[in-house]
């Protein structure tokens, strides 16, 4: 009873009043706090190994302790048991949940283990190995949909497609050389990901609930078997610092930027307008009144989705203005925006089962790059090494192109007699120079369409995301 009674609030010595029924529900955080469990469970059992460490504990008290959080948290594994943790009728978050049942299990010894911490420095971990988690499965997920990039993009081997700019067509590109485009941002969204997780790798156990601990812990022992890089610097900044949630959520904008990007032109291509893309219908619906329809549901929720990533990091970012340090109340908002957007690695999964999946009407997209003039680019090239300055070899090709519009033809059907009107440079060998191949080739500088850099870059990509993929293996614990 008297265990009871000293955990049925962990605050309320000084009080007289209880809390309004009312305001003690609402500003309970165990309706979402919860998901730390795991994180509580690990962060408890090292912060035994100080105390043992310290002797504030003895080897068998500690063995004890220990036994009855894995306990606690085999019980609350499955769907069942975490949903018991959720709707507890009395924890007011995780923190106290925790530690009403290990007194349950282990009595009053239960009750040691808050000795040298706070909750302040608990949910500052907590959160820390939380992110540091979500950071490992999404660095796990970026890795798989960028290798399902680089896999259609050998399957498309010297495949063609037109590039744009303004939605316009603007030169022939290999398909390839537009997969990779994507590859490349996904390689700077694990890098930004990465060095936030570097960031954030400090553990703040020990700094009590602002000044640091009032037991001489040693607090390298919890860093070492929480895998954090080392101790934080400062208690202050420690229990008041949620700058790591706002730089995993703006990082986390930008995969939600490139994910919609992909998913408009996606969306785009596989119109019966451009039909360069066939959608998988493993990742399609249907409409309820017109029977021809397939609809690229996916990519239009990713699109939609990326509203509220960004929104969670806006909200963070106002949560945190303008608070005075250390631990405020404010910051148990911050948990909320962190959960928000669990849905990212799922989505980047099957993100990447889909581009696997999808087929690229390659025949489409190698005529749509043979029409429009699109080779006035390797044309005006073609004079400019004739010895004609590029503005008036642009000026030049421009005279011919808008001749060719009006003659309903393309740059290469051209008679020379025709093309010697706009440039006495023009010769028989113009002809080769415009060519889909040679077109592609003439841009042979590193990152080029040409297909010999195309060929580098994918080898290249390939050993970037071996990389990547073996840190994903490793990251998150």
């Amino acid at each position: 009873m008297a265990n009871e009674q000293q955990l049925a609030k962990m605050w309320s010595g000084r009080f007289r009043e209880p809390l309004d029924a009312e305001f003690e529900q609402w500003q309970r955080s165990i309706g979402f706090d919860w998901r730390l469990l795991d994180e509580e469970i690990a962060a408890s059992k090292a912060h035994v190994s100080v105390l043992v460490a310290a002797n504030i504990l003895t080897k068998s008290e500690g063995a004890e302790l220990r036994k009855a959080l894995d306990a606690i948290a085999a019980e609350h594994a499955s769907e069942a048991g975490k949903a018991l943790v959720r709707d507890h009728p009395t924890a007011e978050d995780i923190h106290h949940f925790v530690e009403l049942k290990l007194v349950e299990r282990a009595g009053s010894l239960g009750l040691k283990l808050h000795t040298g911490r706070s909750r302040n420095e608990q949910i500052a971990t907590d959160l820390r190995l939380y992110v540091r988690k979500q950071i490992g499965l999404m660095l796990k997920a970026l890795a798989a949909w960028a290798k399902a990039l680089v896999e259609q993009a050998l399957a498309a081997g010297n495949s063609v497609m037109p590039s744009y700019t303004h939605l316009q067509r603007a030169e022939p590109i290999l398909v390839a050389h537009w997969l990779l485009a994507y590859v490349e941002m996904i390689l700077r969204d694990a890098a930004r990901l990465r060095d936030c997780c570097s960031r954030l790798n400090f553990c703040p156990l020990g700094s009590g609930a602002v000044a640091g601990s009032t037991i001489s812990l040693d607090r390298a022992i919890a860093a070492r078997e929480l895998g954090f890089t080392a101790p934080t610097a400062n208690s202050i900044d420690a229990t008041g610092d949620r700058d790591f949630i706002l730089e995993y959520l703006q990082a986390l904008t930008f995969v939600g930027l490139h994910l919609s990007r992909f998913a408009e032109e996606i969306t785009l291509f596989a119109t019966a307008e451009f039909s360069f893309i066939i959608l998988p219908e493993a990742f399609s619906t249907g409409s309820s009144a017109m029977p021809q329809k397939k609809n690229p549901d996916l990519t239009e929720l990713i699109r939609a989705k990326v509203g509220r990533i960004h929104g969670a990091a806006e909200a963070v970012t106002l949560q945190l203005k303008g608070l005075p340090l250390a631990y405020n109340k404010d910051l148990q908002e911050t948990q909320e925006q962190v959960f928000s957007v669990s849905f990212v690695p799922q989505m980047l999964t099957l993100v990447a089962r889909f581009t696997a999946a999808l087929q690229l009407n390659r025949d489409r997209m190698s005529k749509a790059a043979q029409s429009g003039c699109l080779n006035a680019m390797a044309a005006a090239t073609y004079l400019v090494h004739k010895g004609v300055p590029f503005r008036t070899a642009h000026e030049k090709i421009g005279n011919a192109v808008r001749f060719a519009i009006d003659k309903g033809v393309e740059l290469y059907a051209l008679t020379l007699d025709e093309l010697r009107q706009f440039g006495k440079e023009f010769e028989e060998d113009f002809f080769a120079a415009i060519t889909l191949t040679a077109t592609l080739d003439c841009h042979n500088v590193t990152g080029g369409t040409a297909r010999e850099r195309v060929k580098e870059a994918l080898a290249d990509a390939s050993k970037r995301i071996d990389v990547l993929a073996q840190e994903a293996a490793h990251a998150g614990s």
